[in-house]
């Protein structure tokens, strides 16, 4: 247990990758660009390199290029281990054959797998597959298993795969030890983890993080569907969980603000927003802002 997603993230990689290592990771990752230095803090000083691919999500063919340059070149970083995101920072979800897809290469090129699971029952259940399938089954070896971002106050896990490990000829208890003695190490185990996975084991029981990601994902289909029919608005990637980005004008997102509704925006191209559902969204809050932006979209 760990008490945020970014010790989550920042652990699980730290321990798999040396110093002069390199993480594989999607150049639109949170990893990437979202962790101030905290990896590179962590890793004390590792590379990460961004691959491209559409929608957020790596593209196998570049994967396969960057796992085999200049292995045992000592002027080289080495590959050290490949992240992915899912839910991906746009919203969009790696299926389960995109997901072998990353996983096969990694295993040619004896590299563990890391997923960063900061939306992983929002993932979940918008595949409709279980949790082994989705992860070690699939060939992930290690995961942050995100709670905060549906439901919990402050809590995190991060799962080892000891079978997923040892295909591979890692020692996945090596791990786990190393794992113990960094979060130690980095200040995030604390005195009271009780506390932490209390919550945890709460969120886990009589299936309330599944009923919690499946209300954010079913607010988010019907916010997604209720903007497709308002027109001069452009939806960017398509929803697959529970979050979206689209692009508004600028006087339909300046009404919308100044009605009361809240999103991200200013980090991306003019006029780009980020929506998100949670376990709380209310119903009634998203055809507010449906309504309020076709009423605009009629009167101007």
């Amino acid at each position: 247990m760990v008490s945020t997603g970014t010790a989550a993230n920042v652990l699980s990689i730290a321990a798999l990758t040396p110093p002069w290592g390199s993480v594989l990771c999607h150049s639109e990752s949170h990893l990437l660009n979202d962790e101030c230095t905290a990896p590179e803090f962590y890793t004390s000083g590792a590379r990460f390199v961004g691959i491209g691919g559409a929608d957020a999500k790596m593209d196998p063919a570049q994967l396969q290029k960057l796992v085999a340059q200049k292995i045992g070149d000592v002027h080289s970083c080495q590959p050290s281990v490949i992240s992915l995101s899912q839910v991906t920072e746009v919203g969009s979800v790696y299926s389960l054959e995109e997901i072998r897809a990353i996983t096969d290469v990694a295993k040619v090129a004896g590299l563990p797998v890391h997923m960063d699971g900061a939306r992983f029952a929002n993932a979940l259940l918008a595949l409709g597959c279980t949790p082994a399938e989705m992860t070690w089954k699939a060939g992930i070896d290690i995961l942050s298993f995100g709670a905060t971002k549906n439901g919990v106050m402050t809590g995190e896990a991060i799962v080892v795969f000891k079978s997923s490990f040892e295909s591979k000829g890692i020692d996945s208890n090596k791990v786990a030890q190393e794992l113990a003695y960094r979060r130690k190490r980095g200040g995030h185990l604390l005195s009271k983890m009780r506390v932490v996975s209390s919550q945890m084991m709460a969120y886990l029981s009589n299936d309330e993080w599944r009923r919690n990601a499946t209300h954010a994902n079913a607010m988010m289909a019907l916010l997604q569907e209720g903007l497709k029919t308002v027109p001069g608005v452009k939806i960017n990637t398509p929803a697959q969980a529970n979050m979206l980005f689209c692009t508004l004008p600028l006087d339909m997102m300046r009404h919308l603000q100044a009605e009361g509704f809240g999103f991200y925006t200013g980090r991306w191209e003019e006029g780009v927003i980020r929506l998100v559902t949670s376990f709380q969204t209310p119903k009634a809050g998203v055809e507010a802002f449906i309504d309020s932006a076709r009423r605009f979209s009629l009167l101007y």
